[in-house]
């Protein structure tokens, strides 16, 4: 295997196409990425977009591929192992990024395969992803060093234990629709108050791009970096006040926890 292993990734919607698209801005080179969908018209769109090999055939796609990251959705996962399990091959990897299927699932259909279950975020399409990383009974040191060649290509990586993986989909697979909607509320806010559209947009994306800045580049906690800006009887105390008052951090666990116990249903059904 080279420095970059070559890599399948079969079912390229949101996830995989924010897949590819940051594999290929961190330096593979379009041959080196297969592309599996299953309408022709969506090949000839990607591969003319991308220059990757595009198939509609998940063993074709996969052939001769290190790593094969399977990108459907978790109710299809079923009826993909099926066209997998006499494809793939000793010494490839299987990452998984459907959410809330085990690696149990992938063993019982594929045999004693490596699987590495994964649960990455669509910022991997500007290199600033995040990943949560976990191992399948069958899957060497040698696996887990390529599924972090994968992922951390496209952004921060994570070994856990699979048990925490549904948090990790409810808390960062999810979370980026969440920063997105506070984008729209803030923006349409905005407007409420007299700001013109693209004035309002402007100031609320490089604020929500300057507060993670200031999150992940200091070593503050994010409690102490909202009491910074947060002084007694001001402008910011009168907006938390509202937030806190009408229940924020109790809809925000609400939230995740839905999106949590989502994730397990959506492994369930694949089991089954």
């Amino acid at each position: 295997m080279n420095e970059r292993p070559t890599v399948a990734v079969v079912g390229v919607g949101a996830m995989g196409e924010a897949l590819a698209s940051g594999l290929l801005a961190a330096g593979w080179l379009p041959d080196e990425i297969a592309l599996c969908v299953r309408r022709m018209e969506r090949a000839d769109e990607l591969a003319h977009r991308t220059g990757c090999p595009v198939f509609d055939d998940p063993a074709e796609a996969i052939k001769g591929r290190d790593a094969v990251v399977v990108a459907v959705k978790p109710r299809d996962v079923d009826s993909l192992l099926k066209d997998l399990a006499p494809a793939v091959e000793d010494g490839q990897t299987v990452i998984s990024v459907a959410a809330g299927v085990t690696t149990a699932t992938y063993e019982a259909a594929l045999g004693a395969i490596a699987v590495v279950r994964a649960m990455p975020n669509t910022p991997a399409l500007v290199g600033e992803g995040v990943t949560g990383l976990a191992a399948g009974s069958h899957a060497p040191v040698a696996s887990l060093d390529l599924a972090r060649k994968v992922l951390g290509a496209v952004g921060a990586v994570r070994f856990m234990d699979e048990r925490l993986l549904d948090a990790v989909t409810a808390v960062s697979g999810t979370g980026p629709a969440y920063v997105f909607l506070l984008a729209e509320a803030l923006t349409e806010a905005a407007m409420r108050e007299g700001m013109p559209y693209d004035i309002a947009e402007q100031f609320v994306h490089q604020t929500i791009r300057g507060a993670g800045h200031l999150l992940t580049g200091t070593s503050r906690t994010p409690a102490q970096l909202r009491y910074q800006v947060t002084s007694p009887g001001g402008t910011t105390a009168a907006a938390v006040h509202v937030l806190e008052e009408h229940g924020f951090r109790a809809l925000v666990e609400d939230a995740v926890r839905a999106a949590a116990e989502r994730a397990r249903e959506l492994g369930e059904g694949a089991g089954s």
